[in-house]
C-alpha cells in the first residue's frame, strides 16, 4: 500500500512518520510542504537519518493518483478541495483538520470563517473516535480525525451520556493543552520568554471545538446537551488533561462501573484510581480517565488525561488507519509513555 502525507514538516505529520515508519508493508511515497520543497526528510529533520525514508523528498504538492491512503495534516479550508479530489479518485483518506467533523454546514461559516461548499460529502464523513465509532470507521473513506480537546472530552463524557446519568442538559468543561496544539507556527504568546512558567485561558467565549463536541454528544445522546467549555495553555510542549462536570443522581461506584464497562473492551482506554498526569501518558495513543462523585454537591467530575499530538492528533489517526485496513488496533500503538 503507498501512502502519502500531506502537511508532513508540521508536529503532527512528523508524529506521523515517526510510528508509520514501523510498517513493514507500506510504502510513504509522498510527503507534502510548501516550505521545505525539493529538501530531504533527513536534511529537515536528522534525527530520520540510517531509517528508510531518510532521503524522501518534500514536494509542494500532490500527484493523486500516485498513492492509494492519504493522511492530510493541513490547515482547515486546503483540505475541503483536497478530500474531495482524493475521495473522487476513489482512495482513501484520514483528514486531521475540522473540515469534516461537524455535519453542520453553517457551523463553518460562524466559526471557521469559511463557507463549506461540499454537504454531501460532508455527511458521509465518519467522525474518527474509534471508541464510539468504530464499526463506522472500519468501511469508511474518509475519517474526519477528532479534534484534541473533543478527544478527551467525549472521552470523559461517551459511557455517562450514552447511560443516560447526566441529570441536566449542560456539561462544564476545563481543559490544559500543552502548547504544540497550536503548531509549529510562530506566534509571539507561544516565544519560550513569554510561555516559560505562564498559563492562561483562552477563546473562553466561543471556541471552535465546541460545536464540534456538542455535535458528537447530540448524535449520541437523547438529550440537547451543551457545553460550556474553557480551553488553557499550559507551558509545556504536548499533554492535555479535561476536566468534565456534571449534575448525576448515581454515587462513584455505579458510576465507576458504567466507565468500566463501557471502555472494558477498549485497549487505549485505562480507568485509573488517581488523578492522571500528563506524564503519564506523553507519546502514547493512551487515555487515562479518573471518576470522582461529590455527594455534597450531586456533582460528578471526570478527568482524563492524553497526549495532544497522540491520542489528540495523530496517533489516533494511526488506530484509524490500523481500523480502516484489518490491522490490529493497536499495531505499533503500544508503547508506553516517555518518563520522566
Amino acid at each position: 500500500m503507498l501512502v502519502g502525507i500531506a502537511g508532513a514538516s508540521g508536529y503532527t505529520g512528523v508524529e506521523l512518520l515517526r510510528v508509520l515508519i514501523n510498517y513493514e508493508d507500506i510504502e510513504i511515497n509522498q510527503i507534502t510542504s510548501r516550505q521545505y520543497r525539493g529538501k530531504t526528510l533527513r536534511e529537515v529533520f536528522p534525527f530520520f537519518s540510517k531509517t528508510k525514508y531518510e532521503n524522501l523528498r518534500f514536494s509542494d504538492e500532490f500527484n493523486i493518483d500516485s498513492s492509494d491512503f492519504y493522511f492530510l495534516c493541513l490547515p482547515h479550508e486546503p483540505s475541503v478541495e483536497l478530500v474531495k479530489l482524493i475521495i473522487e479518485k476513489g482512495k482513501r483518506v484520514i483528514d486531521l483538520s475540522a473540515a469534516y467533523r461537524i455535519k453542520d454546514e453553517k457551523v463553518y461559516e460562524d466559526y471557521y470563517g469559511f463557507e463549506h461548499k461540499y454537504k454531501k460529502l460532508l455527511k458521509s464523513a465518519v467522525y474518527g473516535l474509534p471508541e464510539i465509532f468504530k464499526e463506522k470507521i472500519k468501511n469508511a473513506k474518509l475519517v474526519a480525525n477528532p479534534g484534541c480537546y473533543p478527544t478527551a472530552t467525549l472521552l470523559a463524557l461517551f459511557p455517562a451520556v450514552k447511560e443516560g446519568v447526566i441529570k441536566e442538559s449542560t456539561v462544564i468543561v476545563n481543559a490544559l493543552s500543552g502548547i504544540s496544539g497550536a503548531g509549529r507556527g510562530l506566534k509571539q504568546q507561544f516565544h519560550y520568554p513569554e510561555a516559560f512558567g505562564n498559563s492562561y485561558p483562552y477563546a473562553v467565549k466561543k471556541h471552535r471545538h465546541t460545536p464540534e463536541m456538542e455535535s458528537v454528544l447530540n448524535e449520541i445522546s437523547d438529550k440537547d446537551i451543551k457545553v460550556r467549555f474553557t480551553p488553557h495553555i499550559l507551558p509545556v510542549s504536548r499533554g492535555m488533561i479535561s476536566t468534565v462536570s456534571f449534575k448525576t443522581d448515581i454515587d462513584e461506584y455505579e458510576l465507576k462501573k458504567i466507565y468500566e464497562s463501557k471502555y472494558r473492551k477498549e485497549f487505549f482506554i485505562k480507568i485509573v484510581d488517581s488523578p492522571p498526569h500528563i506524564k503519564d501518558v506523553i507519546g502514547t495513543n493512551f487515555c487515562h480517565i479518573y471518576i470522582s462523585v461529590d455527594e455534597r454537591t450531586g456533582f460528578a467530575t471526570v478527568i482524563s488525561a492524553i497526549d495532544n499530538l497522540g491520542k489528540g492528533a495523530s496517533l489516533q489517526a494511526v488506530q484509524n488507519f490500523n481500523i480502516m485496513t484489518g490491522r490490529k488496533e493497536e499495531l505499533n500503538l503500544e508503547a508506553l509513555p516517555l518518563f520522566p
